[in-house]
Parts: C-alpha cells; structure tokens; sequence
C-alpha cells in the first residue's frame, strides 16, 4: 500500500470546503443551514480478521484495517459532502469523525458538521 492509499480527505476541486475550524480565515459565514453527516457501516471480512488475529501476535500494523478504515472514512466525507451541497452549503464548519462497534458485525463511521454558506470578507 503507498502512501496515497492511506489518506483521506477532500479532492482539491471540490466545491463543498470541509473544515475542522469554527471559521474560515478571510470569509465570512452568511448563513447557517445546520448538521450534516455521513454515515457508513461496514462489516468485517473474515479473513481479514484472522489475519489481524494472527498479525496481533507478532505485532505490527493491519494493514488490511487500515486500507479498510481509510476507505470507509472516505465514503463517510463523500456522504457529508453530497448532503451539504445538496441543502444548499459551500462550506463545512467544525468537521469530526466518530466511529463506533455496530451491533459486534463491523464498524460504523460517522462524518459530521455544520453546513454553511461562506463569502469572502469585503
């Protein structure tokens, strides 16, 4: 796995900008639409999972977890993104991952934040 399979984030085109901060330096929030999320919930593969078993003894990353995590973390943002654009937002304030055990079948992740409208600063 290189490098750029294991990050995550926006592409540099969109149109929708996803912050973790409560501002955006030079812009100005014009209005405040409310929550967004995206949500995704994928389960285990068994043989990733006795792999990662194994892998445990002996240490070391899961690079198979990884990969898996990475990309469902991405669908939750692309999830976030859709939703936010499609009330209307340029913009996510005060974005945040939260990821949880579903029902002990696999993992959700959840994308979440305040969609906006932003304008520069005149």
């Amino acid at each position: 796995m290189g490098i750029e399979e294991y990050g995550g984030g926006q592409q540099e085109q969109s149109d929708v900008l996803v912050v973790t901060t409560n501002d955006v330096p030079g812009y100005h929030v014009k209005q405040v639409i409310g929550e967004v999320f995206g949500l995704t919930v994928r389960s285990r593969h068994l043989g990733s999972q006795i792999g990662a078993g194994l892998k445990s003894m002996i240490g070391g990353e899961l690079k198979g977890l990884t990969k898996t995590l990475v990309e469902t973390r991405n669908q939750a943002m692309d999830r976030l993104v859709a939703q936010a654009r499609a009330r209307g937002a340029n913009a996510v304030l005060m974005f945040r991952f939260d990821v949880t055990d579903a029902a002990d079948v696999g993992t959700e992740v959840c994308a979440y934040g305040t969609a906006v409208v932003i304008a520069p600063m005149s």
